[in-house]
């Protein structure tokens, strides 16, 4: 845990920075080079801003702290999936992903310490919320990604997924500060059409990503269209029912020109008839969609269990049959804990 009475300098905004500067009878362009080692460089340390002389590094140690995630541990898959724990600067710890394929190599990063949620097959969801991730904890996570798809891989990062710990539309403004961050030129630079945030269905909040008018793509757990399913399994079903996130849904469509993506896991015993699937197939047609048949990652030997090849076979039939755009996602990284679903913190 790092103990500073010293503001975090990643805080500040570059307008801040500058009247920092100024103040202490620099010139204000000191803040902007400062700016591009934080955020397009993505410097740890107030020593690696060669550019600035020796006294003006040792102002900043005075003044700021830059409080830097820490990967304390990583784990490797036999698939080639890297799990990393991921020490924030109070201690609390939450977990990323590497996931490789060969096209693409994507982050899949988290947002919260835990999550306040409560879906029934997510371990995520038994440690609780905790507290929200800043954005440049959010940041820190796809730098050391970044690093890592360059030294494992000697490839670039392409993709990043919030479908990690938490839910990211309950830290609404932080993760919009990050994506920001990670688009900006000043930043990383990565395309917004290679970003998704993965939502279970907060209603209100897709309204509000439509209003403003953001360019990632939208994800949503969704996993039953039965209300009554759904709520049996995911408790957030009880205040957005699938009625008001499907007219969230239609705005956000009507409002972006986007189709959405349905993260759909398949449970012997809960959602594997046709009645189901059909239910599915209705829901999908409420805007353009696509769906992914997602393999279930058992968290324990609970009630839920993955379904039947046959009754997978049935959705891809009955959907692709209607016109919707169906894949059947295989999960990565099962053998460290690192699929969807399993990440809580058991390093």
């Amino acid at each position: 845990m790092v103990e500073t009475s010293r503001r975090d300098i990643r805080k500040l905004k570059l307008d801040e920075l500058k009247q920092f500067f100024v103040e202490h009878g620099e010139k204000p362009f000191r803040a902007q080079q400062v700016y591009e080692w934080l955020w397009n460089k993505s410097a740890k340390d107030f020593d690696q801003m060669t550019n600035l002389s020796v006294g003006l590094r040792e102002m900043l140690k005075q003044n700021f702290a830059i409080n830097h995630i820490n990967v304390d541990r990583m784990q490797r898959s036999s698939d080639g999936t890297i799990k990393n724990a991921v020490t924030l600067y109070d201690g609390m710890v939450v977990e990323s992903v590497l996931i490789p394929t060969e096209k693409r190599i994507t982050a899949c990063v988290s947002s919260q310490v835990g999550c306040s949620l409560a879906c029934k097959f997510c371990a995520t969801a038994r440690l609780k919320r905790q507290r929200n991730l800043s954005p440049d904890e959010i940041y820190d996570q796809v730098v050391a990604i970044k690093e890592q798809a360059q030294l494992y891989y000697g490839r670039p990062l392409t993709n990043i997924v919030f479908m990690g710990m938490g839910e990211p539309l309950l830290n609404y403004a932080n993760v919009m500060s990050a994506i920001e961050k990670i688009t900006s030129q000043k930043g990383l630079n990565m395309a917004n059409k290679r970003i998704t945030v993965s939502t279970v269905g907060v209603a209100k909040m897709i309204v509000k990503m439509a209003d403003d008018n953001v360019k990632f793509n939208l994800a949503v757990s969704l996993h039953a269209a039965l209300d009554k399913t759904r709520s049996a399994i995911m408790p957030i079903n009880d205040t957005n029912p699938l009625s008001e996130l499907g007219d969230a849904l239609k705005y956000w469509y009507q409002k972006t020109k986007r189709k959405v993506t349905y993260e759909y896991v398949v449970w012997k015993g809960i959602n594997d008839t046709e009645e189901h699937a059909q239910a599915l197939l209705k829901f999908c047609k409420i805007i353009p969609s696509k769906v992914n048949l997602i393999e279930y990652n058992p968290i324990d030997e609970g009630e839920f269990q993955q379904a039947s090849e046959a009754a997978l076979n049935m959705y891809m039939d009955i959907l692709e049959r209607n016109g919707i755009t169906t894949r059947i996602r295989k999960s990565r990284g099962k053998d460290i804990d690192a699929a969807c679903g399993q990440l809580a913190n058991k390093t």
